[in-house]
């Protein structure tokens, strides 16, 4: 009789403690609604001063974006419409100001504001290294790896960047043996791996010949996990991503990217365990990216502890490779859209080259007329679309509007770069927009392909002469054509991608 009393009562104690666990839950979720829709009133107030384009009752602006190769032109409308500055919804509880003219950037371009919370999402797989730090740690970060980015530094690197686009070429050589078509992306990004590998981290890894590249495979997904958990609002909840499907293969490529980049740290420790100074190091080779890294010191003689090594690793391993992997693709597919270009680059690359099939540090300064082209294509699809920051104090625009602390606001590169008040006919290819005479009297913030101020991309030099090697050896070699019935279909990722590839007619130039 006991017993069964005794089990009784402990069956009620479950059941009691089932029951208000259950109600702990519910009185949860009813807190965090209404803490949402508090949140989402006070971001209401602030944007009626901007007007935007009508949204949804539950998607916001979402259904608007189909991701179906429009998605960046939808948001040159707006601007035009809208006056360069406009409030999107991400479902109808997170809401970003979308700036669009140079006027309205240069005032959150101009200030130390840390990236907008979405970044988040990138942390499990890059760490908080450069991109996502912010305050002191940022600009102790950003001073100790300025020395990687010095001439000194990046002039060996341009030989390397030559010898990695050779390896491509070489193959394309081979594969247009059996069809002259050949999708761009795939084999820029072996070949961006690649380069960035010798040039900051002195790694040889064969990789583009490796087709089957695992890093280069697991990014590709990363990136289109973290588009689509910006724009999936139960994703942003982490609990409901860590369960998803999406969650667990997210884990996996960011396993694949770790497991990459600390095989390249370990490597590189051991090679210099014996070395005292960086001196005895530049005995023996040119000083790279990591060898920054590891001898960096700040005021007091501290290093990088490993998770921040790993995390800039990581960074500067992504940025490095993907971007401007996505920079040269477009490139080489504006090159082929405009012929009468290509030929004038084409002419000035001979002139300068000769029968040398390398880019020395030299000819870099002596290509004028392709460098405009360069940039009128970074212009017409910049390989970071946009960027966001979430500001810390108010900021007052131009015209006297502002928006306070907490603001979420995304500086819409693309569409600055289209803004027809500050572009005569944006929609046209004209290098010349980058001659001198016609840069001189341009707003400061109406060209920002690498961002500005003082959170500009660290790396737009090493950048900006490795898409320069790229194009000039592969115009030197080949003559390319545009592949009319598959054009791209261009996708903001965290990178601009093309959905279905960007595909180019390559023929071999008669020499």
């Amino acid at each position: 009789m006991e017993i069964e009393t005794a089990r009784t009562w402990l069956s009620l104690d479950i059941q009691h403690y089932l029951r208000l666990l259950l109600t702990l839950c519910l009185l949860a979720i009813v807190l965090k609604i209404s803490q949402l829709f508090i949140k989402r009133r006070k971001v209401e107030k602030i944007f009626q001063q901007f007007p935007g384009p009508p949204r949804h009752w539950l998607l916001g602006n979402v259904d608007k974006l189909r991701r179906d190769g429009n998605d960046l032109d939808t948001l040159v409308t707006w601007s035009k419409k809208y006056g360069g500055v406009y409030p999107i919804w991400f479902w109808n509880f997170t809401a970003f100001l979308f700036l669009s003219h140079p006027d309205y950037a240069k005032a959150v371009f101009g200030r130390e504001e840390p990236k907008a919370t979405t970044y988040r999402f990138l942390i499990p797989w890059i760490g908080k290294g450069l991109l996502i730090l912010d305050r002191q740690k940022w600009f102790q970060h950003r001073r100790l790896l300025t020395p990687g980015f010095h001439y000194d530094v990046l002039k060996p690197y341009t030989k390397l960047m030559s010898d990695s686009t050779v390896v491509m070429l070489d193959i394309w050589d081979k594969l247009i043996m059996k069809t002259s078509r050949v999708e761009l992306f795939q084999h820029v990004s072996l070949m961006t791996l690649d380069s960035i590998l010798k040039c900051a981290f002195s790694y040889h890894s064969n990789c583009q010949k490796n087709r089957d590249n695992v890093y280069v495979k697991a990014v590709y997904d990363i990136a289109a996990i973290v588009d689509f958990r910006i724009r999936f609002f139960p994703y942003y909840s982490n609990l409901i991503f860590h369960l998803s499907p999406h969650g667990y293969r997210f884990r996996k490529a960011c396993a694949i990217t770790h497991r990459h980049t600390d095989k390249v740290i370990q490597e590189r420790k051991k090679s210099i365990k014996n070395e005292k100074d960086m001196e005895k190091i530049k005995e023996k080779r040119h000083l790279d990216f990591l060898d920054i890294l590891l001898f960096a010191t700040d005021e007091n003689g501290k290093g990088l502890s490993n998770e921040d090594l790993q995390a800039e690793v990581d960074t500067f391993m992504f940025e490095g490779h993907d971007t401007t992997a996505s920079g040269i693709s477009w490139i080489l597919y504006c090159m082929a859209k405009y012929p009468e270009h290509q030929e004038k680059c084409w002419e000035e690359i001979r002139e300068v080259l000769g029968d040398r099939q390398s880019v020395e540090w030299e000819d870099l300064g002596k290509i004028p007329y392709t460098t405009m082209c360069i940039k009128e294509c970074l212009r017409l699809y910049p390989p970071v679309p946009g960027v966001s920051r979430f500001l810390r104090k108010e900021v007052k625009f131009f015209d006297g509007r502002s928006v306070p602390a907490e603001t979420l606001v995304a500086m819409n590169i693309y569409s600055i770069h289209r803004n027809p008040s500050v572009w005569e006919n944006p929609e046209v290819f004209d290098p010349l927009r980058f001659s001198p005479e016609n840069s001189a009297n341009r707003h400061s913030h109406a060209f920002v392909p690498f961002a500005a101020g003082p959170r500009n991309c660290i790396g737009q030099n090493f950048a900006m002469n490795e898409l320069k090697v790229a194009v000039v050896l592969t115009l030197q070699r080949f003559q390319l054509e545009p592949d009319l019935a598959n054009p791209p279909i261009k996708i903001p990722q965290v990178i601009l991608k093309s959905k279905n590839g960007i595909h180019v007619h390559l023929r071999k130039r008669q020499c």
